[in-house]
């Protein structure tokens, strides 16, 4: 049997697909405006790669910001708890996992596999990957190489403000001052560092962390978060499918809900609405 997790991001959609024993596939891609169209697309391709069909698909299980656009999910389920259920097969120990995701960050407090507590900073973008791309946009520096370039910093500089807007104020008036972009993105990252263990500390940080989303990513963020919470943190292989990794597990769980019979009509049906869906003039949204 197969099951499916379909995250679909602000930034980034995930699809994974596993079996009793393992992960099988996974695909990311980045997150466009026609969620519905995506979702099927990237579904589709995750199945060529393993020669199966949605009739082969068990279950399905869709979560994060997109999760009510998938027209062929059999259940949709917040990203917290599917974060929270990835990292646990992953890593059993971790009792606080820190999610930084591209329009949003979030603090989990896990404990025996269960959800205790959870914080989450989405009216801001200090903290998120959206702050890190626009420094990297202004700096003239790909954002997948400033967490690198910032570990070369030998005197970090101070930014005092993590407003995203007075960031790059001050960010400029460094600049002008001559300072090294290196001592620039440290600092920066020593600010949305400090930002992200503010709101997760409110529900007290306890060994083993681990860090997801693209925020993971970036070795120079998680080195200042690691010296802000006063302890290594674990990143994961794959630290963007976490969170289609618990929906995966979701829906093996939920198979063993439903008859057989119920198993096989939806498969069915789910079939159908894919055929028919692409017939169908693209939608936003």
């Amino acid at each position: 049997m197969f099951y499916a997790g379909l995250d679909i991001g602000s930034t980034i959609t995930k699809v994974l697909i596993k079996n009793e024993r393992k992960v099988c596939t996974t695909v990311i891609k980045p997150t466009g405006a026609e969620h519905r169209r995506l979702a099927n697309e990237i579904m589709d391709e995750a199945l060529r790669k393993l020669n199966l069909t949605t009739a082969n698909i068990s279950y399905i299980v869709a979560t994060g910001y997109g999760r009510i656009n998938v027209p062929f999910a059999d259940k949709q389920v917040t990203e917290i708890t599917c974060h929270m259920r990835g990292i646990n097969w992953l890593f059993p120990s971790v009792k606080t996992i820190i999610d930084i995701g591209g329009q949003d960050s979030k603090g989990i407090k896990v404990d025996n596999g269960k959800l205790v507590n959870f914080v989450m900073n989405d009216k801001c973008a200090a903290g998120t990957g959206r702050f890190l791309e626009v420094i990297s946009d202004l700096l003239g520096v790909k954002l997948d190489d400033i967490g690198e370039i910032s570990l070369q910093s030998t005197r970090p500089t101070n930014i005092s403000s993590i407003c995203t807007v007075f960031a790059e104020q001050e960010t400029l008036l460094q600049l002008s001052k001559g300072t090294s972009i290196e001592d620039i993105l440290a600092g920066i990252h020593r600010a949305s560092a400090s930002r992200i263990h503010s709101m997760v500390k409110k529900i007290k940080i306890e060994k083993d962390v681990a860090i997801t989303g693209g925020g993971a990513k970036n070795i120079g963020l998680c080195k200042a978060l690691e010296e802000r919470v006063g302890f290594p943190v674990i990143v994961p292989p794959e630290p963007l499918i976490t969170g289609a990794l618990g929906a995966a597990l979701i829906a093996s769980e939920e198979t063993k809900k439903i008859s057989k019979e119920e198993l096989i009509e939806k498969q069915l049906k789910r079939r159908w609405e894919a055929v028919t869906f692409f017939d169908e003039k693209p939608t936003k949204g």
